[in-house]
């Protein structure tokens, strides 16, 4: 009983958990592996065979359950492999990771080797499929392509099933892939495995090869095999943290080193070989696809190269973790995996010859797609840039230089260990202990020249000329001024400086690139996320109500974060901080206020702690300038210290107390070990044990006075796991059941998961968009940026592209959606091409509902929308298309209702989708739209400020005052549209049509319209109405008010109008089946629209006092808040200046009061009338001299006035009265005059004329008050619109 005790009490310190032994069971025999995918077609040694956990030891360990059809499935993912005497049957190393659905992971080690058969069953079983396949396949020795199959995933595993052939050229004995059990020997695969608790992969991967090799050595092993496996499963423990430990292999010692508190946690997969086999900048790119969440598949034929890939990859996220899917190596029978629609990063074999255009892969629209091994990466569509990406590929670059690695992708390194068999390209490495750096070569080259050398050095010489890795090294290091280290040789297990082996220097030289490597990616985070602690929300006051509430909070202030970041790390960032990674990495910072950091995070937060000691909040933080990192010498020195001196030893392996006779030795065969001795740890007598054992009890203890003092144990740990997985759909596939029930229960979560995210999305969208027009209603402050909006709509992409591709039959094209869409387009146009030789026609009804409504109205259609986008030349693929034409629905608030339109084609979705798809899930597809039809209640931009360079058509209809006669007009009309990305130039329009279409490159948001006419014929007078303009692409519809006359001597005698435009809301018959839309009212009670003084409805309506001198205290107050706002985020300036409620209507209704307007017969009189009277009151008395008393500042101001006035009356335009007053206003307040000139209009005589006593342009105090008012804006830079200032040269 004590020595169970010890065992368990004592096993989370211990360094290996289990030692399992997985090969062929000579009792069952041959079984076909059917989940792999089966292909008879294949000879069947290439075939795949059903392996078995053959022993584990020991039996169970209590906190790590042994999951054994997980284990087995990834010790040998692609079942047993069959070899006989003519193959390559080279021992391979490949490791795996489980991850349990609380995301805490095992580590598993793996050694493959060939072992001879000698059960004559499996021999002959073998021989009578040959010759089955032979006869079934007589021209098998081309191995025919695989049928097309109806499902994606199946026609991918037939694709991968290919075997892996060998890697020698020697052929098959009796044919290429055959088998004569009288002539031939058969060799099976057979696999030992360690499982850890920590990823210690180099001491893993000496401690199985030692094992091996004492298995197939001429002389037994020193002791029975029993001792060493018990030594490491029981009296091995892990090193602490930042220290070392030596344990005994089977014939030398092993060392590994664990990081202490304040350094990057443990990474032992090897950086040295990830960055060669992709190069610097496809790996900063991949790592760039991992930070946002895409879906990443790694491909390769060799296991141990996905997985160092994907560890490498990962470990390089700190201190953020990977939160989705994470299986590196995908076993042939999990294929159905790669249908998951969620974020994922999985690991591919890929089969030898398997071209890369052969594998169809479910959805490929968000895929970042790795072929490792021709070291090259597919990237998605349309994705922004890690920040500082040129400096950060230069760093790791320069440190790749230093160790002598070549930073192009599949350069081979320079030196490789040589204890095991290394996957991956060899390459040779000299050894020459003076050779430092190009001096060196250039004085061997010298002496060489002059027969100076001796024979060694000669040698050195000629490989070093010979080999081009190594030149092209050189030059590398040259150009960018970086210094190569001698390049160490590995020559053998010979011994190096200090008794160590070369394996050892090697192992030391990876460990300390692997942490220079992962330092300047930590460095670039902690410069980044410098400042983040501030912007964390800390709003429950203990766990528990956090925890219940998790759902509702906002835990970051996003909006203030990204306006407090450099503007070039902005697309980045924005996209970054909505990803489930980050939002874990905060939730944990909240949560470390009641409990303990989560480690990477309290390492995170000492790091960002030591940065602010160093630089006291130095502005370099918020700078985009790269800052190279500072601390690689450091934590280089930190390893080989640890590594130089061993902190602690472990008992040696000794004899057990075993049964003698037992697992008798013979070569080359592995031999059945005593389960007895190694299913039980020692007895409770080594200091070791001892020690573990208290720290146990003391643990327990403070364990049970945590309970009492929080919430009961059990719903905490549900809540934590709710928490944790908010946002993730599944976390990890469980790869030991893999029932058709289980499968389907997989995927059910899959479509909960969608629903989910698709709530949570839609809301986010809604919250950020209600809280800016909240603001326009004076409701709290905003908190969305373009920016942010742009990243919430892409992020909404990515999602409908995720539930599209979930459960397809047969792929096609990249874009799951776009292709259902041509499906529907297909089947809608032959429809529509029935209908059209049909002879009913609705021509008349339709044309009765036009000219009722001024402008025809545009009829929803999915097909319609998908033509506009097909026509864009812009657009080149497939999930663009894709994305533009969900942004231009989201735009028109018809993307509920098109999805909706194009989900009622049942047949069409049964065709396309398995039964289990999203979208054949009927409530949740009801329940998505609806989501979906929630987003209807906002305005989104987002097609016509994205694709700002298409042609766009525009439809202008001019609507006259019918009740007058004058609807009509003899003159020549023409219109001029502008809007905040251009204009379209003046258009002609054709005499008494009043409606146009015209293409013109996008105008962005319309702003303004000019309405003029040549003022030809006999009726050239025209009483306009308004002008409506429409977009024809998304339908957004603007009206240009106008309510006056065009024409010589009628109204202010004007010939041009500009038009100031805002957006329509729709009608609510071209509303109809559209659901809901942004409610009328939208703008704060206050802002009712006035009518202008000078319009004609105006003439009888007298505001005021009071009335007018708020209006013009809100005008100003309205410029200042357009001002106030981002950049991107302002409106048109021009509606605020000019528009109903804008500036110049305020002041013109000031300048109205107690205006002597109305003569009797005589015509009537404008205020532009009393400016040029003064002015040329001001001139005249300029002329005689009376200014010349005047101070000197009053005179240049009565000049500055004099000349703007006549600059705007000799302009070539006709723009009436009206017109040229609103013109000063517009120019005084750009230039900054007009306080300057309300004076000298208020001090001139020609005042007491023309306005009457009671006027406020002739009271003092008001008039001053005003003056104050317009002071402000002096404080902004007013940009007046091209459309304002046309023909006005000032």
């Amino acid at each position: 009983m004590s020595g169970t005790n010890a065992a368990s009490g004592a096993a989370p310190c211990r360094f290996a958990h289990y030692f399992v032994i997985c090969g062929i069971d000579t009792e069952t025999g041959l079984e076909p592996d059917e989940l792999a995918g089966e292909n008879f077609e294949q000879s069947p040694l290439k075939r795949t065979f059903k392996s078995k956990v053959l022993a584990h030891y020991p039996e169970n360990v209590e906190w790590n359950p042994f999951d054994q059809d997980a284990v087995n499935m990834l010790c040998m993912p692609k079942g047993l492999s069959f070899r006989t005497q003519a193959d390559s049957r080279e021992p391979q190393f490949h490791s795996f990771l489980i991850t349990r659905e609380d995301g805490s992971r095992t580590y598993g080690f793996v050694h493959t080797f060939y072992e001879e058969v000698t059960s004559p069953q499996i021999c002959s079983a073998m021989q009578t499929l040959y010759q089955m396949h032979q006869a079934e396949n007589p021209s098998s020795a081309t191995p025919s392509s695989s049928s097309s199959s109806s499902s994606s995933m199946d026609s991918l595993a037939s694709s991968l099933d290919e075997a892996d052939s060998p890697s020698s050229s020697s052929c098959r004995s009796a044919a290429c892939g055959g088998y004569d059990a009288s002539r031939d020997t058969l060799y099976v695969s057979k696999a030992l495995c360690l499982i850890t608790p920590m990823p210690f992969m180099h001491a893993c991967r000496r401690f199985l090869s030692q094992v091996h090799r004492a298995v197939t050595a001429s002389l037994p092993p020193p002791l029975p095999l029993e001792s060493y496996v018990h030594n490491i499963l029981y009296e091995v423990p892990l090193p602490p943290p930042g220290r070392s430990l030596k344990f005994h292999g089977v014939y030398e010692p092993i060392v590994c080193q664990r990081p202490g508190p304040g350094e990057l946690p443990l990474a032992d997969f090897p950086l040295g070989q990830t960055f060669p086999l992709l190069g610097v900048e496809n790996l900063v790119q991949l790592f760039n696809c991992t930070l946002l969440e895409m879906q990443i598949l790694l491909y390769s034929q060799d296991y141990q190269r996905l997985m160092t890939v994907a560890e490498g990859i990962t470990t390089l996220l700190f201190p953020f973790q990977w939160q989705h899917v994470y299986v590196p190596i995908l076993p042939a029978s999990l294929l159905h995996f790669l249908d998951a629609p969620v974020p994922y990063l999985m690991g591919l074999q890929s089969k030898e010859g398997t071209d890369r255009s052969k594998l169809e892969l479910p959805q490929e629209a968000n895929l970042c797609f790795v072929d490792i091994d021709n070291h090259c990466i597919e990237l998605p569509e349309d994705f922004p840039q890690f920040p500082n990406k040129p400096e950060l590929i230069q760093e790791l670059s320069e440190v790749l230089l230093r160790y002598g690695i070549s930073p192009v992708g599949g350069a081979p390194p320079t030196s490789v260990p040589t204890s095991t068999t290394t996957l991956g390209s060899v390459s040779v490495s000299t050894r020459h202990p003076g050779l430092k750096s190009q001096q060196a070569l250039r004085e061997l080259e010298d002496d060489g020249r002059n027969g100076n050398l001796g024979g060694e050095q000669l040698a050195v010489l000629e490989l070093l000329q010979g080999n081009a890795t190594l030149e092209r090294l050189q030059a590398l290091a040259k150009r960018m001024g970086v210094r190569v280290e001698a390049l160490r040789g590995v020559g053998g297990e010979g011994e190096a400086q200090g008794g160590r082996t070369a394996v050892d220097e090697e192992e030391m030289r990876n460990a300390k690139l692997n942490v220079q490597l992962r330092e300047v990616f930590a460095s670039r985070f902690t410069m980044m996320f410098a400042d983040y602690e501030a912007f964390v929300i800390q709003s429950a006051p203990d766990l528990e109500s956090w925890l219940t509430n998790r759902e509702q909070m906002h835990n970051f202030d996003k909006a203030s974060f990204l306006s407090d970041q450099p503007e070039p790390y902005l697309p980045f960032l924005s996209h970054f901080i909505e990803t489930q990674m980050f939002a874990t990495f905060i939730d944990n910072k909240i949560m470390s206020q009641w409990e303990e950091k989560e480690p990477l995070l309290r390492v995170f937060d000492g790091r960002i702690d030591k940065a602010r000691l160093y630089n006291v909040r130095a502005p370099s933080l918020r700078s985009s300038n790269y800052q190279r990192c500072t601390v690689l010498k450091e934590s280089a020195q930190a390893i080989e210290q640890r590594l130089l001196k061993i902190d602690h030893t472990a008992i040696h392996p000794h004899l057990l107390d075993m049964k003698i006779g037992q697992g008798k030795y013979e070569q080359g065969f592995f031999p059945k070990l005593q389960s007895d001795v190694l299913s039980v740890g020692p007895t409770n007598n080594n200091r070791w044990s001892n020690r573990t054992a208290t720290a146990q009890r003391r643990k327990d203890r403070h364990r049970q006075q945590t309970e009492h003092l929080t919430l009961d144990n059990d719903l905490k740990e549900k809540y934590m796991q709710e928490a944790r997985s908010l946002g993730k759909n599944l976390r990890q596939p469980k790869l030991s059941d893999l029932s058709p029930a289980v499968i389907a229960q997989t995927n059910w979560k899959f479509v909960e998961g969608l629903l989910k995210e698709c709530r949570m999305k839609t809301k986010r969208m809604l919250v950020e968009k209600m809280g800016r027009e909240a603001v326009e209603l004076g409701h709290g402050e905003a908190n969305i940026t373009g920016l942010e909006e742009n990243t919430l709509i892409a992020s909404l992409c990515d999602l409908l592209e995720r539930i599209w591709s979930h459960g397809l039959q047969v792929k096609q094209g990249k874009s799951a959606l776009w292709s259902h869409l041509l499906h529907y387009q297909a089947r809608e146009e032959t429809l529509e091409q029935q209908q059209a030789e049909s002879p009913v026609s609705n021509g008349p009804e339709r044309r009765k509902s036009e000219s009722s409504l001024g402008m025809p109205s545009l009829r929803a259609s999915v097909i319609q929308d998908m033509r506009h986008i097909q026509s864009m030349g812009e657009i080149k693929t497939d999930v663009g298309r894709a994305r533009a034409w969900i942004r231009l629905s989201l735009e028109k608030k018809l993307l509920s209702q098109h999805l909706k339109r194009l989900l009622s084609r049942q047949a069409l979705t049964k065709k396309l989708y398995k039964r289990y798809a999203f979208l054949r899930c009927e409530e949740e597809k009801e329940q998505f739209l609806f989501h979906l039809l929630s987003l209807n209640t906002v305005d989104y931009f987002c097609f016509t400020s994205v694709f700002t360079t298409i042609m766009i058509p525009y439809r202008a209809v001019i609507i006259p005052i019918k009740k007058l006669s004058n609807a009509m007009t003899t003159s020549n009309p023409w219109v001029c549209v502008s809007g905040e990305l251009g204009d379209s130039g003046v258009r002609q329009i054709t005499k008494n049509v009043l409606e146009m279409t015209f293409d013109c490159q996008n105008l962005g948001k319309l702003t303004t319209v000019q309405l003029g006419h040549d003022n030809s014929g006999l009726l050239a007078k025209w009483l306009v109405d308004c002008v409506m303009v429409r977009n024809e692409i998304t339908g957004h519809t603007y009206k240009f008010p106008c309510g006056r006359w065009l024409g010589k001597g009628v109204d202010d005698g004007s010939l041009e109008r500009v038009l100031i435009g805002e957006l329509a809301s729709p009608n609510a018959d071209e509303d109809c089946g559209r659901g809901c839309r942004t409610p009328d009212m939208q703008h704060s009670p206050g802002q009712t629209r006035r009518a202008s003084i000078t319009s004609m409805g105006g003439r009888g309506y007298k505001p005021t006092s009071a009335q007018i001198q708020e209006a013009i205290g809100e005008a100003v107050n309205s410029i200042c808040k357009h001002f106030h706002k981002p950049e991107k985020e302002r409106g048109s300036l021009t509606i605020l200046l000019c528009g109903e409620v804008g500036l110049v209507g305020a002041l013109e209704q000031f300048f109205h009061n107690g205006f002597k307007s109305a003569r009797l017969f005589q015509k009537t009189v404008f205020v532009w009338d009393f400016v040029e009277k003064a002015v040329a009151y001001m001139e005249s008395a300029d002329q005689m001299g009376d200014m010349q008393e005047t101070a000197e500042p009053l005179g240049l101001t009565c000049v500055s006035l004099c000349h703007y006035v006549s600059a705007i009356n000799s302009s070539p335009r006709n723009i009436g009265k009206d017109g040229k007053f609103q013109l000063l206003v517009c120019l005084g307040a750009r230039d900054r005059l007009l306080i300057q000139w309300l004076p000298l209009l208020v001090e001139c005589p020609v005042i007491q004329r023309m306005y009457e006593e009671s006027a406020l342009l002739r009271d003092r105090t008001t008039v001053n008050d005003l003056i104050a008012v317009l002071q402000t804006l002096h404080d902004f830079p007013i940009t007046l619109e091209a459309s304002l200032v046309k023909g006005i040269d000032l």
